[in-house]
């Protein structure tokens, strides 16, 4: 099996034209044998009922964000020193009512042992980190190894309309959630935006299952998850908007406009529970919101678009590299997941810890580049003092290229990880970079030309916002996501003024980071890992019929219409196929039965193995089992020389599992053909 198809055998297919006829009968059924004055009351609920479903997702996604990202918080502030008076607290909260150099009840490592030395500190920042890293990789291994990773490209599949068993389950769930507390905690270049995404769909599939309604249809709980995707992003980036438009835009292949209004719904009750646990104590929903009152000059303009060609070379390559490790790690590594993450680790944490930008957990480092200069104030790490400003450029510089290869070499190991917020840190770090370098050119020589619409008592340019613009870039550079970028960086920052800015940075890191690879990081690694995925294939031209791509019928497995005794059947539903052509006595095709439904029909039938089955509704005859009920008498069939785009859009638009390929003048059956089929086939192109 070649590696672009590697994992096609995993996942099932979900029929999205059986599924939705056997709910319409669901919902008409009850109403058929209810009295008139109950069916109000039934229609009432089924109204209510997805209301439920969507605030519980909603609430519970909230809290769980919430105490992760309290987790979080601690065990990165543990590498650095311990709470003296309260064990249990972080930094922040230990020191919250003191003044910033006056607390007391926080002390270093070194300090908590009696010494004050800087080498001990070092080590118990690369010990505590490598444990973390260490224990969260043997965690994941041992109890959900489906919890590895972002899960974004197994999430688009999934709502494609496949189905991986247990991707979405309670034990994933438990272990996404801690793992990743432990993995960004450790320090590792990984971020929690992207996880936060399969949590939010494993709540979904979890809370959706206690329900009949959902549990009974993949169409319902599709529409579920999708809901629970936006809610997730909305809660990483405390955007409910943008999490909509990031689920719309990349996650979700069919976004109808109900799916549309219960995602939102969803992602608004996430934000208000984000919102009402308060986890920062800031009254933010991220650590890293920001506001600007300051507007934007024309000359500006430059330093914009070297931002937007920084972020989308960063995002290719970032890419293209990142491929290149994970192809390694698959070949080399897949033994020694648990060892690659400790030694990942205690380089990564050794290598940080040297740089003071790089110490700082992510989300933190962000809400310190995102922050204006006040007056008067050096700012954090003197990034706002004049007279530093060259030795914060060298910092900046060396934190960027040290974040960009930890980011390339932890993206997709073994542990919980994201990429979101190391491309954004990377990226406003760059941009912070650049506005520190124009803020000294202006200084340097404020009478040039260009600075000529600078007013003379107001700072003329706030390096604060080159960083935002910094972060807004990298991510659609690695992502290739542009709406959802831009409305995401308004509703954290809620700088309108920067509209402008932002649509235009991000539309040159998307031009240039295209030149470098097509598609973005969910892409190429549904391609790399060989998840099924349909709709990756819209550039694909297949100038080939049908005929080509299907399974031919000397292959299939059949069912007759007639003549065929129970253990031919229970022979039949042994095969690992998911369901099978119902032909007449000439090969004619008369309809379409599933393997689970005929299995389970022959099972209770109780019958004996020699008794006569019946797939013709006409046939009444004693001693005859008749299962026509079971048939779907109008399967969706094409003509062998149709061609193979007609039949992607045919699985696009109408979602079957299959397509029967039948002839032209008698309609005798020559084959099938499936989604699978159709992505082997142009996966063996490449």
């Amino acid at each position: 099996m070649s590696g672009s198809t590697a994992r096609f055998d995993e996942f099932e297919t979900v029929d999205w034209i059986h599924d939705g006829a056997k709910e319409r009968r669901r919902q008409t059924e009850p109403q058929r044998h209810t009295e008139p004055r109950h069916q109000l009351l039934l229609r009432a609920y089924n109204a209510i009922e997805s209301w439920v479903v969507v605030t519980l997702v909603g609430v519970l996604i909230g809290i769980n964000t919430a105490i992760i990202s309290i987790a979080t918080e601690w065990l990165s502030d543990a590498k650095l020193g311990v709470c003296r008076s309260s064990w249990w607290l972080n930094e922040k909260f230990c020191c919250w009512e003191h003044k910033a150099g006056e607390c007391t009840s926080w002390s270093t490592w070194d300090h908590a042992m009696g010494t004050d030395t800087v080498f001990l500190r070092y080590m118990a920042f690369v010990a505590l980190g490598t444990v973390f890293a260490t224990t969260c990789a043997w965690l994941v291994r041992v109890y959900a190894p489906l919890a590895a990773g972002s899960g974004l490209p197994e999430i688009k599949a999934i709502l494609g309309g496949f189905v991986l068993r247990g991707f979405m389950g309670f034990s994933t769930l438990v272990m996404k959630s801690v793992g990743l507390a432990l993995a960004v905690g450790s320090g590792l270049s990984v971020g929690k935006e992207g996880p936060a995404v399969h949590m939010g769909c494993c709540v979904g599939n979890v809370v959706s299952r206690n329900f009949a309604r959902y549990r009974r249809s993949a169409a319902r709980q599709r529409e579920i998850v999708s809901a629970a995707a936006a809610a997730g992003v909305a809660v990483a980036f405390g955007a409910p908007v943008g999490g909509v438009m990031f689920s719309l835009e990349d996650l979700s292949s069919r976004f109808p406009r109900k799916t549309l209004w219960r995602s939102f719904f969803c992602a608004l009750i996430a934000t208000v529970s984000l919102q009402a646990m308060d986890p920062f104590r800031t009254g933010k929903l991220v650590m890293f919101q920001a506001a600007y009152d300051r507007d934007w000059h024309v000359f500006e303009l430059v330093f914009f678009v070297i931002i937007g060609v920084f972020g989308g070379a960063y995002g290719g390559m970032c890419i293209r590299l990142n491929l290149k490790v994970a192809a390694f790690r698959k070949k080399h590594l897949a033994k020694w997941a648990v060892a690659e993450v400790a030694v990942l680790a205690a380089a990564t944490t050794a290598v940080t810890y040297v740089n003071s930008y790089t110490r700082e957990d992510m989300g933190e480092l962000l809400s310190y580049l995102l922050q204006e200069c006040k007056e008067g104030s050096k700012g954090w790490n003197n990034m706002c003092d004049a007279s530093q400003a060259s030795k914060v450029a060298w910092s900046l510089a060396a934190a960027t290229v040290i974040r960009a290869v930890g980011t390339v070499l932890a993206y997709g190991c073994k542990v919980p990880c994201g990429i979101f917020v190391p491309s954004m840190a990377i990226g406003a770090s760059f941009g912070r970079l650049v506005g520190t370098l124009a803020q000294m050119l202006h200084r340097a020589h404020p009478s040039w030309h260009m600075f000529a619409q600078c007013a003379p008592d107001t700072p003329c340019i706030t390096p604060a916002t080159y960083a935002f613009l910094g972060a807004a870039a990298a991510m659609c550079g690695v992502t290739k996501v542009t709406v959802s970028v831009v409305v995401i960086m308004y509703e954290l920052t809620g700088a309108l003024n920067f509209l402008v800015p932002t649509v235009i940075v991000v539309m040159i890191a998307r031009i240039v980071g295209d030149m470098v690879v097509e598609g973005g990081i969910s892409e190429q690694l549904i391609l790399l890992n060989g998840l099924p995925f349909l709709d990756d294939m819209e550039d694909e031209v297949l100038d080939v019929p049908v005929a080509a791509l299907m399974c031919r019928v000397d292959d299939v497995h059949v069912v007759r219409e007639q003549g065929m005794v129970v253990d031919e059947v229970r022979r039949v539903v042994t095969t690992d196929v998911r369901g099978f052509p119902v032909v007449d006595d000439v090969g004619r095709v008369t309809g379409y039965v599933g393997c689970r439904a005929l299995a389970r029909a022959v099972a209770d039938a109780g019958i004996d193995q020699n008794a006569t089955i019946a797939f013709d509704q006409s046939v009444h005859r004693a001693g005859v089992l008749q299962l026509s009920a079971l048939v779907d008498s109008s399967p969706v069939t094409v003509r062998p020389q149709t061609s193979a785009e007609t039949v992607i859009e045919i699985f696009r638009k109408l979602g079957p599992r299959v397509i029967l390929v039948t002839s032209e003048d008698d309609g005798q059956l020559e084959g099938l053909v499936t989604r699978k089929d159709i992505l082997r086939h142009v996966r063996s192109q490449h």
